[in-house]
């Protein structure tokens, strides 16, 4: 059972965290943990006209937490804040079993999938898009 959450595609994200650290004059940052695992993550972004053109992350995640920011980092970079708030709305039916359409640039978070059998590890597969969508919220 525990292969089929940790599949060897979700295990080599993990490795392809881009955009690590801190941004000079964020517009946005954001704080999440998720309570059961301890993973937490910490976001900044700086937007211009509704589009991330600047992100950076500091991820202390389980495998899950770093696959999903792994994905999303690869792809934040001149994404409208909409597509953002799309990809993590397909991520929550996702994780509920629903009916799920990401925005093409995140389409990688269907590799994710098999997550929704595990109810204990959607908060941290969620953390990336959440505090991401925060960010961006806060930077106006």
């Amino acid at each position: 059972m525990i292969d089929e959450l940790y599949s060897r595609e979700i295990l080599r994200r993990t490795a392809q965290l881009d955009h690590v650290g801190r941004l000079k004059a964020p517009d946005g940052a954001a704080d999440r943990t998720a309570k059961l695992c301890g993973s937490t993550i910490h976001v900044e972004v700086k937007l211009a006209d509704g589009v991330i053109t600047d992100f950076a992350q500091e991820v202390e995640a389980c495998a899950l937490g770093q696959a999903a920011a792994a994905i999303l980092s690869q792809s934040v970079i001149e994404a409208p804040v909409v597509e953002v708030i799309a990809a993590r709305d397909a991520m929550k039916a996702m994780l509920k079993g629903g009916a799920f359409d990401y925005p093409e640039r995140f389409a990688d978070f269907a590799i994710l999938q098999s997550v929704k059998d595990f109810p204990a590890r959607h908060a941290s597969t969620l953390l990336a898009l959440e505090a991401t969508v925060e960010a961006a919220g806060r930077a106006g």
